[in-house]
């Protein structure tokens, strides 16, 4: 499985075109009517330089991140990141994200997260992330998304 880390209960290693669908499931799981699409998904999967991983535990998909670096603003940026409801609350999300920023290394990284998504904000600011910005009627429902940004220096 290639994995990247396995000092957790979970091993974190790349995703790849194979996991599309166990991907699809988690962000349905996760995210509900904000879960991206199979086509975007694959879209994803199929970006060069795009550096995607997974969480898994006994062969079976529990998290997934995504994020890539974006040249015009010389950063990187997350652009998904799930872990699914029954396996939150164990630190995924935090390894997945820390190793994503490790991947982009770039000096520093962006996200957007749901203004009510407060137990998401509460680990990007517990992983450095700051509010920098705020994308007005970024959801469909017509709820903000808060850009979060971390300083990552000369990574």
């Amino acid at each position: 499985m290639n994995a990247i880390a396995t000092s957790e209960p979970f091993a974190i290693a790349r995703a790849g075109l194979f996991d599309l669908l166990s991907i699809w499931r988690v962000e349905q799981a996760a995210f509900g009517s904000d879960a991206y699409d199979l086509l975007t998904l694959l879209g994803m999967a199929l970006t060069p330089g795009m550096v995607r991983l997974k969480a898994v535990v006994d062969a079976r998909m529990i998290g997934f991140v995504a994020g890539e670096i974006n040249k015009r603003e010389g950063c990187g940026w997350i652009i998904t990141i799930a872990v699914h409801p029954r396996a939150q609350g164990r630190g995924i999300g935090k390894v997945l994200l820390l190793a994503t920023e490790r991947a982009l290394g770039a000096p520093r990284i962006k996200l957007t997260v749901r203004r009510s998504n407060t137990r998401a904000i509460s680990l990007y600011e517990r992983c450095g992330y700051a509010w920098v910005n705020t994308y007005r009627r970024y959801y469909h429902d017509g709820e903000d998304g808060l850009v979060m940004e971390k300083w990552l220096g000369g990574v």
